[in-house]
């Protein structure tokens, strides 16, 4: 399989079919079939510190890249305007120190997150007491 389109559906499928890039955006979630052919089913959560989605037509571009280095194949590849660009084997370390790295950005995401809802609510406070002193 050298190209994939895109699906948009309301639920993933059970059966999958090839060349198919299934998407909820109800459930921010993508899934298509390994694009060596070895059938298994990939699934892709969509997010601000996940995969992101983009689109010309019906040709999606799916980034960071897919490591299916749970499965037998351990295929690497890159879905870009539909076409599936190959990238290179990972050695174990480079695996252990790919999920490393999306940990923290995971961590560093909903930290600065947490910190901005913080503030949020502390200015939430100091506009009501503003209005309840002069009487807004």
């Amino acid at each position: 399989m050298n190209t994939i389109k895109l699906e948009r559906v309301q639920y993933i499928p059970k059966q999958l079919s090839p060349g198919i890039l299934y998407v909820t955006e109800r459930y921010s979630v993508a899934a298509h079939l390994c694009a060596c052919g070895c059938g298994n089913k990939v699934v892709t959560p969509l997010g601000p510190v996940e995969w992101s989605l983009s689109e010309n037509g019906d040709l999606p571009s799916l980034w960071p890249s897919i490591g299916n280095w749970q499965l037998p194949c351990r295929s690497h590849y890159i879905i870009s305007h539909g076409q599936i660009n190959w990238a290179g084997a990972w050695a174990d370390a480079q695996i252990l120190a790919g999920r490393r790295a999306e940990e923290q950005q995971r961590q560093a995401y909903y930290a600065e997150k947490s910190q901005l809802g913080t503030f949020a609510k502390i200015w939430d406070w100091i506009l009501r007491a503003i209005r309840k002193l002069f009487g807004g």
